[in-house]
């Protein structure tokens, strides 16, 4: 999933050259520069708690800046400030603020355990406070990418410490003793000498007065002294209002005084409303209103694409109200698409020359002088976030012109900006609260829900309105994961080794989001599995044929990685049947031995928005979670008959992954995942508990991808309506065993990787192979449960 925005996405879009092998293409946003020194200041008081207050004071601007990256490179880049990150009470409770949005990551959980290692806070006592969005005060919210401790686990750690020191020396004053004899231990000051104690709350007041170190000279904890990072013994925060039914979901919201809507909406991307019955509607008992939501000029980016909502006094009476309306649509210029009609379009596309997105050797030449020459096509279909709580937002207007709205959002910023836009109101005049969000999956990074439920709002005098969506509206009118065809060749030479490689691509892009007729992909879908594959070949080309988008594409878990991983990988294991060669001993072969490989040389301008001088691609921690993942799962062990093994391997979000599944074939073609082991190297692990349980959950993911998923269209339409129709893995579908192996790549002073999206892409063509192994079949296409049945 990638960040929020529209002008990042059009200058990719519309400016952004193919990356010559040695030159950088850089794109980045303007981020307001973080502050530059730790000052001091006071103490606040609210709503009966001491919050120890310290600010910071920003340095001077250089005069030219030079490419950002990482957090740096994102939109108002990030904080330390630990006025924003750390509040103490009088009792001496700690309540850390989560500025990233949680949907079952343990991101509040993760973002608070680095905060009171830090601080060295005892675990029982610290609480999680849900930022709002403003991203002036909090820096970047957008919890996707991967990159939320990516890029906040350092500014995090330096807030905790900056708290911690400033209790130490408030102790230290109020003993008369020097600072180096006092320490924080276990939520409290100690003074090594005397073995005096005091609580944190008994000095927070007075550490507000403590002159506060710059950032430069703010000691960090040695990892050897964590606590609570890396040891992957807590719970989530939020376990038990979870499990309770306690916590607080977009959907729970509820406002005094509070209607409820649903909206028609055109059933074809790009349609508008011709006619509808509002009298009809006005008849449902419990309706009060009927408003035309009108969409703004292509392209809609994050904005409703218009319909007619119904406002009522519940839910019921909104959707039965939305029944009665009877309309008719003016389907538009997508009322013809039809996914199978446009995957021949996609076959032809791929079939001819596209724009060359990298290029090394003469694969033409290279081809020719092949032994053995392989073509295989790959054919993904749209699919969908289908979270298990559809998008929900609670807005008021008020006459004042200020607004308030709540709901399951990944990124509060882009639901204020937008509400302020279509509503032509000052963004500082808007407050988004982000409730817990039931999945996400870059679904929520859009907040189109909340522009109609801010609407709604308006047009019945500021009353605050909920904007409901069902599961059909959900899988009808969505940010669709992109259609994809993705076709290789390769020409091996007498020891079945590649000499050529050919990939090309074809698929609408997220860009056509942004930009009205694009048609090509950015250097973010680009820099996913099809220009930095780190393969030892040395003629290799990748195209990008264009292809037209006909509905609203947008992220999802993983992204273009997903089509990438499983015609790559899927071909790889093709090619070492064909040399007869062992699918793992293959692979490892194709990429060569470890080396360090600058990502621009590949193509890849992008890599995942970081400094490609601290994340090189390395060839190395590749081949050692294909090599761990192999010995987890006991490769090349005799399974029973009717079973396979299959092997994957994949970087995404500047992480490694590999994946082993078992798989069993039944008479009828049934397919049973048996086992699936996932290795990760992520560089060190904050949360190793949450890691494993993000892997696990890539796992059911990926499967259900591999096997069930698809979003098909006819006339222009979604098919699918709900999850009978779109299938995930069901609990009882499952893999009975899921085995994840960390692998800690480096120390505490390496960057770290992404961890919620990089497991799910070599989940599908792990799956794939382990099918060919158990039938000598093989599938070239997503969804695969019904090929073999077939």
């Amino acid at each position: 999933m990638i960040q929020d925005p529209s002008s990042f996405l059009s200058s990719l879009v519309t400016a952004a050259p193919a990356a010559e092998p040695d030159s950088v293409v850089t794109n980045v946003s303007p981020a307001k520069a973080p502050p530059g020194r730790l000052s001091r200041r006071g103490l606040l008081a609210g709503a009966g708690a001491l919050v120890l207050a310290l600010s910071l004071k920003p340095t001077d601007a250089p005069a030219a800046e030079p490419a950002k990256f990482g957090a740096d490179g994102m939109p108002h880049g990030w904080r330390d400030d630990p006025t924003l990150f750390v509040a103490i009470a009088p009792d001496g409770t700690v309540t850390v603020t989560c500025t990233r949005s949680e949907m079952g990551q343990g991101v509040r959980t993760s973002v608070a355990l680095v905060v009171a290692d830090e601080l060295d806070a005892d675990w029982a006592k610290v609480k999680v406070a849900q930022a709002h969005g403003d991203e002036e005060r909090f820096g970047n919210q957008d919890t996707d990418g991967s990159r939320s401790l990516r890029h906040f686990f350092m500014p995090l750690r330096r807030a905790g410490a900056a708290a911690r020191t400033m209790l130490v020396e408030a102790a230290a004053k109020q003993w008369n003793v020097p600072a180096g004899e006092v320490s924080a231990e276990n939520h409290a000051l100690v003074h090594a000498k005397t073995g005096r104690r005091i609580g944190f709350g008994e000095v927070a007041q007075a550490a507000a007065s403590m002159p506060v170190p710059d950032r430069a000279g703010v000691k960090l904890k040695d990892p050897s002294a964590f606590r609570y990072i890396g040891k992957g013994r807590i719970g989530l925060i939020d376990n038990a209002g979870i499990t309770t039914g306690k916590a607080q979901y977009g959907l729970d919201t509820r406002v005094e005084g509070m209607l409820y809507a649903v909206v028609a909406r055109p059933p074809v991307f790009g349609g508008k409303v011709k006619t509808f019955d509002e009298a009809a509607a006005m008849k449902v008992p419990g309706v009060v209103k009927v408003v035309t939501i009108d969409p703004p000029a292509p392209p809609y980016e994050f904005m409703p694409t218009g319909g007619v909502a119904v406002i009522a006094r519940n839910t019921w009476a909104a959707i039965k109200g939305r029944e009665a309306l009877n309309p008719t649509f003016d389907d538009g210029p997508n009322a013809a698409y039809d996914s199978d009609a446009y995957r021949a379009t996609l076959e032809q596309a791929v079939r001819k020359p596209g724009k060359v997105v990298r290029q090394e050797g003469d694969v033409d030449a290279a081809m020719k002088k092949a032994v053995k020459r392989l073509e295989a096509e790959y054919y993904i279909p749209h699919l969908v976030q289908a979270p298990m709580e559809p998008p929900a937002a609670t807005v008021r207007v008020a006459k004042d012109g200020k607004v308030e709205a709540w709901g399951c959002v990944q990124s509060p910023q882009a639901a204020r900006d937008r509400i302020a836009k279509r509503l032509n109101l000052d963004p500082k005049n808007v407050t988004v609260n982000v409730t817990l969000l039931g999945g996400g999956f870059g679904r929520k990074s859009k907040p189109d829900y909340f522009v109609e439920a801010a609407l709604c709002s308006q047009a019945v005098d500021g009353a605050p309105v909920k904007m409901t969506w069902t599961r059909e509206d959900d899988l009808h009118h969505g940010y669709y994961h992109t259609v994809s065809m993705e076709r290789l060749e390769a020409g091996l030479d007498d020891k079945g080794m590649p000499i050529a490689w050919l990939h090309r691509s074809a698929a609408p892009t997220i860009g056509s989001t942004f930009v009205a007729g694009a048609n090509e992909q950015i250097p973010i879908e680009l820099g996913m599995g099809l220009v930095n594959v780190p393969f030892a070949i040395p003629n290799m080309r990748m195209e990008n044929p264009p292809a037209d988008a006909h509905v609203r594409i947008g992220w999802f878990r993983s992204v273009s990685n997903i089509p990438r991983a499983f015609a790559v990988q899927s071909f790889l294991a093709e090619l070492a049947h064909m040399a007869g060669r062992d699918p793992k001993d293959y692979l490892l072969d194709v990429i060569g031995p470890a080396r360090i490989i600058d990502p621009v040389k590949m193509g890849d301008a992008w890599n995942y928005g970081e400094d490609p001088s601290r994340y090189p691609y390395d060839t190395g921690r590749l081949r050692n979670v294909i090599e761990t993942v192999a010995q987890g799962a006991g490769w090349g062990r005799k399974v029973e008959k009717g079973r396979g093994l299959g092997i994957a391997a994949h970087y995404s979000f500047v992480t490694y992954t590999a994946a082993v599944a078992e798989v069993e074939v039944g008479p009828k073609g049934e397919v049973t995942v048996q086992r699936v082991d996932i290795a990760i190297d992520s560089g060190q692990q904050v949360n190793p508990e949450r890691v494993r349980s993000q892997l696990e959950g890539a796992v059911v993911m990926g499967m259900g991808l591999a096997l069930t998923a698809q979003i098909t269209f006819k006339n222009g339409r979604a098919v699918q309506d709900n999850y009978d129709t779109y299938e995930l893995t069901r609990i009882n579908e499952a893999p009975k065993i899921i085995n994840v192996h960390l692998v800690q790549g480096g120390g505490w002073d390496k960057p770290l990787g992404g961890v919620g999206e990089p497991g799910v892409p070599p989940v599908a063509p792990a799956i794939a192979n382990a099918i060919f192994a158990a039938t000598g079949r093989r599938i070239r296409q997503l969804p695969m449960r019904d090929k073999l049945s077939a």
